[in-house]
């Protein structure tokens, strides 16, 4: 083969050239570190959050046509780019030139918070729109489906107009000429890429290829790179040799015969499932619509997923049923092999040999009387792996209804797809009837059998699944029979018809209702204004600066941490010697370098740095490996050696915490009334538990930090993505041993944090800057995502029981609760949730007679710390499943339950603070009347009754959320204001911008009190050099108490200019600002806190300033057969007092409750029996995409309300709408309630959260879950454990 090393391709119009490129490197990292593009951003790394989409063309000279498609550049190899166009956010459009219309559009309609992801989305639609102009609503749902949504919703006020530019196709980047040329006229030759590590074989024609493989049998064939790629980052897979063929003809062949289709096996999933349009390929379609996301799609081929063999592979079960063959050829010429079970499970006769590639799949067309169906079950509906897949296949010869043929395929229940091959022979010949229908799934449960300890747990659900897919298969085809012959086939009943249809949610659609601005108001005044997010349009075009977007200085270093892999154990010895000696590795920072400082308290109990001696955890850190390049630093901190002496016990639950009696401090108890006598009144007496899972933050940007040091004086700047600059500062000055006043902290935004990053940041922020006092140089630390899930925790899992007295009108007056979190291996904020959990319990109800305790368990996991909502999303939980409870006792609905035992206008909490909650039930009867309740829950039973398989539930719930944080001095806060002598305004204050615009609000505060237009105001980020200790941001404040401190600084500034206005009240601010008055422009502004205070002594005190109300009513539909559930309509209704800015008020509320309802419903933390995480990256957790939001999400405001005592009586509202996701919880709650009903299952319900699939299902249950079989509990150690 000839090589040539030299590497051809255009990104954003222009030609790049590499010569000796390692084919090691991937797109992403190419963009980011050596062409500066950093719009593109680092998420996960696996292809499995969209935010390093990407659009990439190609020319085909022989069809003379151009193709566009979205890509990952974090899985896309550069060396597989060769005369291809990219185009990433940099090249759609800038502010520097020209914005792009979509670039507009996501700005203007507030579809930015944090930004961080935001690029990746435009290019999503970017690319959509680069096909197809006019795209369809499916079409626009499609393209964004392979993104995560964590935070944002887009929305625009109903009577909102705004201008937009128009799509200009004309404006757009052309494909590069020059590529066109060479693809058109350059000879093609095989191509060879050699790095220190791997050689890349790009042949381009058939037989180079085959040589290739002959010369290299072990190397894989690579096309997309989805499958080998993230088993190359994630699980150490490493290749030698890679051949990637390119534009080689025969592997995109599309031939149409009459019996049937082949398909190249080069072609992308997404241009297979284009090309089955066309086709009666309705069971493949299925599957491909779901499978992954747009980009993976576009960039996966058909070939590489067969070969893969994937133990969840979508589509094999489906082509092993379908009778598809599989064109093989080698050197020693074709050949022709069945794709089925004895090739799923690579049996050595029936698999490619060494040499062979795969050319094409022939796919047969399905014949008269042959019936084939997919079905699938995953976490989430779209864009995430399959629980259980399964594809089948029917055929009854001429008719008469007996089986002739009969194929079973499976997925997710084996290592690879497993077929129920004896099952089927034994039922052939059989008539297809119910009787057919119960052999068949006891056939199915004794072939396809699943031990209790399986990988990838859910047992249980797994088996039922089994089943349930082939009784849908059974009503399926019963349906059609009856439509073929009508006299033959008796039809089904029509309550079991809705079992065939899908749940999938499209053409989603909103409405938000803004305040009215009081029309005395100022025009040029913005507050209460829809102002768009300051660094919205920076957002969309990629502009907005991250802390791994900041240039890489000279002489950089990276430091990549060594964790714990056992979750209780001495750590015997730690060799160092083989990391040390690989090629750039500078240094490891241990314990010993920390010079006696290796411990830092920010919640009252030290917590270590680096572990050397007896870990308590999985994923704590031992040591850091400094190198000068990531890639090295992260290989040499796998070669680190630790010696472990596992100890006991090693307790990971809440229930091993009670036992062992293992908790931080003692009790927090609240108590009011007289508990203990109000039971001895009550009609009943209840007794419950609800038990809810944890949940990862997922912010988009994962942990970074940049340290500087300046060279003299002992001085350094950190740049960090944190919540908390003022803690960063303290931890390096006391770890250096400097004062603080060496140390800057330095925060431009954030990519999210919702609590993530305060703790952990901070200790990431101490170690990262040994190295740059020892070595003089900048150090560099950002984690993977798979490290950032497993270091740094997140909600704190909770117990809860409870035990209510009540009457039989549903009023309850005693109610008695304990409340068990899990906190982890050291305290961080765990005590701190117990508490607020606590005073937060009540939620919105006035109970006469209550005792509330908590305990902080300590536990062999990470630590787990703030995330929005700080313990109420769980306190509140336990509080709404009571009611439900009671009401389900009492015979009432729910919602009857909560309005009766409600607050009721003027009242006190049970620590004695008073309450106004006349907003509370003004919430709670508008959001009835606006969801139409009464008359959705008759519309809602009527369903019911006429379906068995499929039920619908609507739930309401009511919020109280009170807002503070329990101290003054927490709630203090300092802004400083300069204005220059041009009349411009420089704002800092001790605010941290993640997303949810307190930048934009300061900006409309000094706007406003200034008189002064907002483009006259800029504002640069949060520093320790400008504002210096300042509290952390979060708890909903954040906006409150630094408008309150800038508002402060310029009434300061404005009262000192107030006689050089007043002489010249026309004059502008270049005017005022008169440098030769003498008169300071510079001004301070403080606030100093809310005034609060909690005795735990005595349950009495005033700790919060405010409550936030709201309501919400969510509607969902299940699946009784495979616990999927679909959200139909949601509509919430807040009082928000007086809004700042109704925009990002709203986006606050959506971005809240979509988190929330991934809380309650689909996120899931899975933990080994031996404390390891396996849920490290998107593939494993799932949050919400776009599938999930509800279909119709409808968000309103009360009318503004006054509350002297906040900013323009505005209200936090960052946390409240994460507890009304709970509203979904509920609804799901209703709905499979209905279905027990139904099936005479009228006893206590008992639902855990998160309610995912696999709880829905087996709550529901029938026949099939009474079949499978059941493992004895201690027979088997389980793959997973709910902590």
């Amino acid at each position: 083969m000839d090589g040539a090393a030299e590497l051809v391709f255009c990104v954003n119009g222009r030609k790049v050239i590499e010569k000796n490129v390692d084919p090691e490197t991937m797109l992403l990292p190419y963009l980011r570190k050596k062409l500066q593009l950093t719009g593109t951003k680092y998420g996960c790394g696996g292809g499995g959050c969209g935010a390093c989409t990407v659009m990439i063309s190609r020319y085909n000279p022989i069809t003379k046509r151009i193709r566009h498609y979205p890509a990952n550049a974090c899985l896309l190899p550069i060396c597989s780019l060769h005369g291809a166009a990219v185009t990433t956010v940099e090249g759609v459009g800038s502010t520097k030139a020209r914005i792009h219309p979509v670039q507009e559009r996501i700005a203007k309609c507030h579809g930015t918070q944090c930004g961080f992801c935001t690029p990746g989305m435009v290019m999503s639609i970017y690319t959509l729109l680069r096909n197809h102009p006019e795209p369809t609503l499916d079409q626009l749902t499609d393209a964004l489906g392979g993104r995560l949504y964590v935070c944002v919703c887009f929305s625009k006020d109903d009577d909102d107009e705004e201008e937009f530019l128009p799509l200009d196709p004309t404006q757009e980047l052309i494909f590069p000429p020059e590529l066109m040329i060479m693809a058109e006229k350059q000879p093609q030759r095989t191509r060879v890429f050699v790095g220190d590590r791997m050689t890349w074989i790009s042949p381009v024609t058939l037989k180079e290829l085959l040589e290739a493989k002959v010369k290299y049998p072990q190397a894989p064939i690579v096309m997309g790179n989805t499958s080998v790629g993230p088993e190359v980052r994630f699980k150490g897979a490493f290749h030698p040799v890679i051949i990637s063929p390119e534009c080689i003809e025969e592997l995109s062949v599309v031939n149409h015969a009459d019996d049937g289709l082949t398909l190249g096996a080069g072609l992308s999933l997404a241009q297979v499932k284009e090309i089955l349009k066309t086709q009666t390929y309705h069971a493949l379609l299925k599957h491909l619509g779901t499978l992954a996301g747009c980009q993976i799609r576009n960039m996966a081929s058909l070939g590489g997923h067969i070969v893969s063999r994937h133990l969840d592979s979508d589509l094999n079960p489906l082509l092993a049923v379908g009778n598809c063959t599989l064109n093989l050829l080698s050197k020693e010429g074709e050949r022709q092999i069945p794709l089925n079970e004895q090739f799923l499970t690579k049996c050595p006769s029936a698999d490619l040999k060494p040499g062979e590639i795969l050319v094409s799949v022939n796919i047969p067309y399905s014949r008269k009387w042959e019936f084939v169906s997919a079905f699938r079950q995953a976490q989430r509906q779209q864009n995430a792996l399959a629980i259980v897949n399964s594809g089948m296949r029917v055929f009854f010869g001429e008719g008469g209804g007996i089986i002739r043929e009969l194929s079973i395929a499976y997925g997710g229940v084996g290592p690879t797809t497993i077929c129920a091959k004896n099952s089927c022979q034994k039922l052939i010949g059989r008539p297809w009837n119910e009787e057919m229908l119960d052999a068949a799934c006891r056939l199915i449960l004794d072939e396809v059998s699943l031990p209790g300890w399986a990988p990838g747990g859910k047992v249980e659900f797994k088996r039922t699944l089994l089943i349930s897919f082939f009784f849908k298969f059974y009503l399926k085809v019963s349906q059609i029979l009856k439509t073929m012959d009508p006299v033959r086939y008796p039809g089904l009943a029509d309550k079991y018809e809705s079992a065939l249809e899908d749940l999938h949610s499209r053409n989603h659609w909103g409405t938000s209702k803004y305040q009215d601005v009081d029309p005395k108001q100022l025009p040029q005044d913005p507050i209460g204004r829809p102002i768009m997010h300051l660094s919205g349009i920076k957002h969309t075009t990629g502009e907005a600066i991250y802390c791994d977007d900041m240039p890489v200085l000279d002489g950089e270093l990276f430091l990549a941490f060594v964790t714990s892999s056992r979750a209780h154990a001495e750590i015997v010895s730690i060799d160092l010697s083989e990391a040390l000696s690989l090629p750039g590795v500078v240094d490891i920072v241990t314990e010993e370098d920390l010079r006696g400082v290796n411990s830092f308290g920010l919640f009252g109990e030290p917590e270590k740095l680096l572990e050397t001696q007896e870990v308590s955890c999985v994923g704590q850190l031992v040591c850091a490996v400094v190198a000068d390049s990531e890639v090295q630093a992260k290989r040499a901190a796998k070669r680190v050696k630790i010696v472990y002496q596992d100890l006991e016990p090693v307790i990971l639950t809440i229930e091993e915490a009670i036992r062992h009696h293992s908790f931080f401090q003692g009790e927090r108890k609240l108590e009011y009334g007289n508990v203990d006598e109000a039971f001895k009144v009550v009609d009943q007496i209840l007794e419950g538990e609800i038990h809810m899972g944890g949940q990862e933050h997922f912010y988009m940007e994962t942990q970074s930090m940049l340290a500087v040091p300046k060279g003299e004086d002992q001085e350094m700047d950190v740049y960090v993505s944190s919540q908390f600059p003022k803690y960063i500062q303290d931890i390096v000055a006391a770890t250096l041993k400097v004062p603080a006043n060496k140390i800057m902290c330095h925060v431009k935004r954030v990519g999210g944090a919702f609590g993530g990053k305060v703790t952990k940041t901070g200790i990431m922020g101490a170690l990262g800057s040994q190295t740059p006092v020892e070595h003089g140089c900048p150090v560099r630390c950002i984690l993977e995502r798979g490290e950032d899930m497993l270091i740094t925790g997140g909600r704190h899992p909770y117990l809860g029981k409870y035990k209510a007295g009540f009457m039989n009108d549903g009023r309850i007056l005693a109610l008695d609760v304990e409340h068990y979190c899990n906190g982890g291996s050291t305290l961080d904020e765990s005590l701190f949730v117990i508490e607020i959990g606590l005073l937060k319990v009540d939620n919105a109800y006035k109970f006469p007679n209550l005792r509330f305790r908590g305990w902080a368990c300590r536990t062999n996991l990470p630590s787990n710390t703030a995330l929005r909502g700080f313990g109420f999303p769980q306190s509140g939980l336990i509080t709404e499943n009571c009611i439900t409870e009671v009401a389900a006792k009492c015979g009432l609905s729910p919602e009857k339950v909560r309005m009766m035992n409600m607050y009721k206008e003027i009242d006190q909490t049970p620590y004695k603070q008073e309450i106004d909650a006349t907003n509370l039930i003004q919430c709670w009867k508008e959001c009835m009347a606006t969801s139409s309740y009464s008359l959705r829950k008759v519309a809602v039973e009527k369903f019911n009754s006429e379906n068995y398989w499929k039920k619908k539930g609507l739930a309401m719930v009511p919020l109280k959320f009170p807002v503070g944080v329990l101290s003054t001095a927490a709630a203090q806060a300092a802004a400083l204001v300069h204005i220059y002598l041009d009349g411009s305004v420089l704002v800092t204050h001790g605010g941290i911008e993640m997303g949810q615009g307190v930048h934009t609000k300061m900006i409309q505060v000094a706007s406003r009190e200034l008189r002064m237009p907002m483009s006259n105001v800029h504002l640069r980020g949060t520093s320790t050099e400008t504002v210096p200790n300042a509290n952390v941001s979060g708890g909903s404040l954040v906006a409150d108490l630094n408008g309150l401190a800038v508002k402060d600084a310029c009434q300061t500034l404005l009262k000192r200019l107030e006689p050089i206005i007043s002489k010249n009240p026309k004059g502008t601010w270049k005017d005022w600002a008169a440098f030769d008055e003498s008169i300071s422009l510079s001004a301070t502004g403080y606030f100093r806190g809310y005034e609060s205070h909690m005795n735990w002594e005595t349950g009495e005190g005033h700790p919060f300033e405010y409550f936030v109300f709201g309501a919400a009513c969510s509607e969902v539909e299940i699946d009784c057969l495979t616990g999927a559930h679909k959200n139909i309509r949601t509509d919430i209704v807040m009082d928000i007092g007086h809004s700042i800015n109704p925009a990002l008020d709203v986006g606050q509320i959506e971005g809240a409750f979509i988190q929330g309802m991934g809380l309650y419903t689909i996120e899931e933390l899975k933990y080994s029996p031996q404390g390891v995480l396996y849920t490290r990256g998107p593939d494993q957790y799932k949050i919400p995409a776009v599938s999930d939001v509800p279909t119709e999400l409808h968000v309103s405001f009360l009318p503004p309300s006054q509350n002297s005592n906040t900013l323009y009586s505005s209200k936090g509202l960052g946390e409240p709408g994460v507890f009304l996701g709970c509203s979904v919880f509920f609804a799901i709650h209703d709905a499979v309630r209905a279905a027990r009903q139904e099936r005479g299952l009228l006893g206590p319900l008992k639902l855990d959260s998160p309610l995912t699939p696999e709880k829905i299902r087996m709550a529901c249950e029938d026949k099939f879950t009474k079949m499978i079989p059941r493992d004895e509990p201690g027979s088997y150690v389980p793959w997973n454990i709910p902590v």
